[in-house]
């Protein structure tokens, strides 16, 4: 037998009803094709199969998926690492955390199909996912706001993105109690389009800086691996992706021909993957040794996938540091050398 993803320490495959994900794996190798498009969308109808580089999505050979008999739909295979299994395995693997619980959350929500009745005391992935697109709808477009101030006060001028709004008065729960502050709101998707999370930054009301919080920023929904998307690269143009939003919006403000993505964390910029059409990223990471190596993850699997990859480095902490220090021309003049091909 192939290694398929091991569960942690201390839960077994049997931790959840067999039946359970049973069903949902049988429920996903009936629309196997859709999984595909939605989980590995750098990947490639070939024959009966989807061919990607890993199970992350990105570009490649190694990772097949059946589609269609012969043989048993949604069974996949890595030839480079041995793993294999079915596509619940494959979303708990997408998922990095090893558990089960969360990729039955995840199938329920691409299925569409409501939580279990006992569920525990935390909520699902298709519920917090539903609770982020519920508080997207309640926000407002960003231009004008205090959030906007907030972004200027931080010299960045290109702030006036779809994928950014802001809300007057959110709820923040801490040891206090429940307070209210505005907030800049910046939705997650997945390549798509679809909003799947929200990133919240919490606001000072009164100067534009950050809320005087423990934790002024906090992801709500689905975030690993996905990002906060600022406009669309053309087919065989260079996106740039950061770790943080701030860094990204800083490089748009002082190279505005860019489109950007903002994985929001160096985890999640680790496992980012290129869309469909780019033949470049351009990563930009932040100035320590946990963003470092995020960064040179994300390189090597671009390697593996045969997509160009140039790490840009700050001078100071992040480029939004980088942006206050030298200015929006002086930022472009920095990185523009390494900008061209």
């Amino acid at each position: 037998m192939g290694v398929r993803p091991s569960p942690p320490k201390g839960e077994s495959p049997m931790s959840h009803p067999p039946n359970d994900a049973a069903t949902l794996a049988a429920a996903l190798a009936e629309r196997a094709e859709a999984v595909c498009r939605r989980y590995l969308p750098a990947g490639r109808l070939q024959g009966r199969y989807w061919v990607a580089g890993d199970v992350h999505g990105a570009k490649g050979r190694s990772l097949f998926v059946r589609l269609r008999p012969p043989g048993v739909p949604g069974k996949w295979t890595d030839a480079a690492t041995g793993e294999h299994g079915d596509l619940l395995d494959l979303l708990r693997a997408q998922l990095g955390t090893g558990a089960l619980r969360p990729a039955l959350d995840e199938a329920r929500a691409f299925l569409a199909l409501p939580a279990p009745a006992t569920v525990g005391a935390g909520e699902s992935v298709a519920e917090r996912v539903a609770r982020a697109r519920r508080l997207w709808g309640a926000c407002r477009p960003v231009a004008g706001t205090h959030a906007e101030s907030y972004l200027r006060a931080r010299a960045i001028a290109r702030c006036g993105f779809a994928a950014l709004r802001f809300h007057p008065r959110l709820h923040y729960r801490d040891e206090a109690g429940f307070r209210r502050f505005p907030a800049l709101v910046a939705a997650v998707t997945e390549p798509g389009g679809y909003v799947i999370g929200v990133h919240r930054t919490w606001l000072d009301p009164h100067r534009p800086a950050k809320a005087p919080v423990a934790a002024a920023r906090k992801t709500m929904g689905r975030a690993y691996g996905l990002a906060v998307r600022f406009g669309r690269p053309a087919d065989g143009a260079s996106l740039l992706v950061g770790e943080g939003l701030e860094t990204v919006l800083s490089l748009l403000t002082a190279v505005p021909t860019l489109a950007g993505a903002a994985a929001l964390a160096a985890g999640s910029l680790g496992a980012f993957s290129a869309p469909p059409g780019v033949s470049r990223l351009l990563i930009a990471r932040d100035g320590d040794a946990e963003g470092e190596a995020a960064a040179d993850r994300l390189a090597m699997r671009c390697a593996e996938a045969g997509i160009d990859a140039t790490v840009l480095v700050p001078e100071r902490g992040d480029f939004n540091d980088d942006l206050r220090a030298l200015g929006g021309r002086g930022l472009a003049r920095r990185v523009g050398r390494l900008l061209v091909r």
